[in-house]
């Protein structure tokens, strides 16, 4: 039924580029064929592009609105406060303003530390938790700020809502994948996830090599970054042209990271993205970084492999996969860490 299909209007760099923009409305209404067609305009992002835009997707305008205003109030205290809160080795806390160097990249040489500070939440585990208790690997309890009132039941707020909408959203990429629609609920049960609320400071001029962010793919499975009004991001797409990402009020943009990539065996893309701040102004992110149960085995998913295609990489559990991945890819005065 076309009427009830989701919505493509595509945001163009140019005649032959495009950010897909899938309208999730009848999707989330449950409107005959909405699953089959907005999992075909994501098949096409992830193929074909590695972004894409979701809109009606029931989030709350006010609360991610009351989300940046907390990330500006966290990183407006002075260091030292937030320096309490300094990051640890399950990729909990603040991490200061050139405190990470993207050393991977291979389509930057030579990068300079980034020119931004980020505070990183995740589950807000209680302290008596099995896997607190055991000090699992990324499996620790959140550092809050002592002197923000209300910060930290703002943050587990938006933090539910987006791994609900992260949750909604996995049976377009079973159906994508030509997979039953419930193929990833048990994988995804009790799922990791990560916020990094990040703080761009206004700058006069950067150097070469030096960037907010430098050139890099996500971790995650699946990345959802609200808008804001500081522009900075730019993507790189498939044929290697950087394309600055246009800011759609009120939607989502998404992104697979390396998670994704390897899980589909090279099938979906991890697109590379970096962040520099031209604006004159302050700028602030709240990405999220949503990915699989801690114990799910990610194994090449059935139907990205054929006897042509053999599977590229070994199966692998999350704390495996992050442990690779963060001494791979991320380093910060000589200890690793992650981009999510």
């Amino acid at each position: 039924m076309t009427d009830l299909a989701p919505t493509l209007n595509p945001i163009r760099a140019d005649a032959s580029e495009e950010i897909p923009v899938i309208d999730l409305g009848p999707y989330l209404a449950c409107h005959p064929d909405a699953r089959e067609a907005a999992a075909a305009e994501l098949r096409h992002a992830y193929e074909d592009v590695g972004f894409y835009f979701i809109t009606n997707h029931g989030v709350p305008q006010s609360l991610v609105d009351a989300v940046f205003a907390e990330a500006a109030r966290f990183h407006a205290q002075p260091l030292d406060e937030k320096l309490k809160l300094r990051i640890n080795q399950h990729n909990i806390g603040y991490l200061p303003v050139r405190g990470s160097t993207t050393r991977h990249s291979k389509i930057n040489d030579d990068n300079k530390p980034n020119l931004n500070e980020a505070l990183f939440l995740k589950r807000d585990l209680p302290p008596d938790h099995p896997d607190v208790r055991a000090n699992l690997p990324f499996r620790g309890a959140n550092q809050w700020p002592a002197n923000l009132p209300g910060f930290r039941e703002t943050i587990t707020t938006y933090q539910a809502a987006l791994e609900n909408l992260a949750l909604a959203l996995l049976p377009l990429y079973a159906t994508a994948l030509n997979l039953p629609p419930d193929w990833f609920a048990d994988k995804f049960a009790d799922p990791m996830y990560t916020l990094r609320m990040s703080h761009y400071p206004k700058v006069d001029a950067v150097e070469d090599n030096e960037f907010g962010l430098a050139p890099h793919s996500d971790t995650s499975f699946m990345t959802l970054l609200a808008q804001n009004k500081i522009p900075g991001l730019a993507i790189r797409l498939p044929n290697g042209k950087w394309v600055d990402a246009p800011a759609l009020e009120g939607s989502f943009l998404v992104n697979g990271g390396d998670m994704l990539r390897r899980w589909t065996n090279e099938r979906f893309l991890a697109t590379p993205h970096r962040v520099i701040n031209r604006s004159g102004q302050e700028r602030y992110a709240i990405p999220f970084f949503f990915d699989c149960n801690y114990r799910t085995i990610m194994q090449c998913i059935p139907t990205c492999t054929d006897a042509q295609n053999p599977p590229k990489y070994p199966p692998m559990a999350y704390p495996e996969y992050m442990t690779w991945y963060r001494n791979l890819n991320y380093a910060a005065n000589d200890v690793k860490l992650s981009a999510s």
